[in-house]
């Protein structure tokens, strides 16, 4: 499925809710939010052996899969309904992380940009 495909199933899906009033940029930053740190809490102090436990596990997997959809639920929302167009500004960003993030600077180094 496309990005637009995806876009086009978001918005039918909350218009037929007639949800749009709910969803200001506020409330739609809180859902992203939230639902970043649903995941998260499912990697909460599991070390790396058992992070990658759950991913193998069909029934955390799920859970992980879901949380992650949900994330993407409120960002396709949040860039349909003001209008941002994801493609264009990740590979912006992308363009912006290659001037921040040099290769041969940065290759095999966690620090950011200004550290």
């Amino acid at each position: 499925m496309s990005l637009d495909e995806l876009n086009k199933g978001v918005r039918e899906f909350c218009e037929r809710r007639e949800w749009e009033q709910y969803h200001t940029p506020k409330e739609l930053s809180i859902g992203m939010v939230n639902e970043s740190s649903e995941l998260l809490e499912l990697f909460r102090f599991k070390e790396t052996n058992e992070q990658f436990e759950l991913l193998n596990d069909p029934a955390n997997r799920e859970d992980i899969e879901d949380e992650i959809a949900d994330v993407l639920f409120f960002t396709l929302r949040f860039a349909d309904l003001y209008d941002i167009n994801l493609e264009e500004a990740l590979s912006n960003k992308i363009e912006k992380n290659e001037e921040r993030y040099p290769e041969k600077e940065y290759k095999q180094s966690n620090k950011k940009y200004d550290q």
